[in-house]
């Protein structure tokens, strides 16, 4: 298993592709692994280098005692990739992970190449912080059943959920992994994000991606994010919602690896 010691931290990552392909790296939602990238690594990585990794608390990786803040995982990461000896990267990720390459690209420019954020926000209004707030309560009273049950239907569209409805009991069992207890430390770290001030400070070109069916994270945060950085684009992906690539993967893969591509 792949494991790099950084800032006193054990790391999981995974690297696929061609060894001297250009360097993607995506970071996971906060309820995802490294194996929720699964469509992406089967199709990008005929193209570019992927890096996956788990951040701290995630899964496979080490879970140290908090607090966690985006500028620590942003610290983290810049610290894997020096121990993996790549001076500078494509930097992406979806909801939590598009929030540590937010805070990322404005620590380290001189690492960033691009930027890519996925249904990400730079801040948490109210009415965000209230439809995932019963997370964290599930979470601190560790019921990975109900943590299930308040997140599928704002992570996932209507017709991902009708799909995949067969698999509810092997979710909850996937959930009932979760450490808990760093959930709710990385949901502080989320809560705490307010960058929106600072995103005209990333001058690198940058992808920006909302699902139509997003119900957190919508458009009007994408939006916002995409005003802010002068060298943006900004694509809505139709039917997608939060987790967009499990939801959406192909119109997903086709955006990343035509961005990549042309920033190269």
């Amino acid at each position: 298993m792949p494991e790099a010691i950084v800032n006193n931290v054990r790391l999981y990552y995974e690297l696929h592709g061609p060894a001297d392909g250009e360097v993607l790296v995506l970071s996971n939602g906060i309820m995802m692994s490294t194996a929720s990238w699964i469509y992406q690594t089967r199709a990008l990585s005929k193209h570019m280098r992927l890096l996956l990794y788990d951040c701290r608390g995630m899964w496979r990786s080490e879970h140290p005692a908090g607090p966690y803040s985006m500028d620590q995982h942003a610290d983290d990461l810049a610290a894997l990739l020096d121990a993996l000896d790549i001076p500078k990267a494509h930097i992406g990720g979806i909801s939590y992970g598009s929030e540590i390459s937010m805070t990322f690209a404005l620590k380290y420019p001189e690492k960033t190449k691009s930027l890519v954020i996925i249904d990400g926000v730079s801040e948490v209004q109210p009415f965000l912080r209230a439809q995932t707030y019963p997370w964290k309560l599930a979470a601190e009273r560790k019921d990975a059943e109900l943590l299930y049950w308040t997140s599928v239907t704002l992570n996932f569209s209507a017709e991902y959920v009708k799909a995949t409805q067969a698999y509810t009991t092997e979710a909850i069992e996937r959930f009932s992994a979760i450490d808990m207890e760093s959930f709710v430390e990385m949901m502080s770290a989320f809560y705490n994000i307010n960058i929106t001030d600072e995103l005209s400070k990333i001058k690198c070109p940058t992808l920006v991606v909302i699902g139509e069916a997003d119900r957190i994270k919508g458009r009007e945060y994408a939006q916002r994010i995409a005003e802010k950085i002068e060298n943006s684009e900004y694509v809505v992906v139709p039917g997608a919602g939060h987790a967009l690539c499990l939801d959406k993967p192909d119109p997903l893969n086709t955006l990343l690896i035509g961005f990549v591509v042309k920033n190269s």
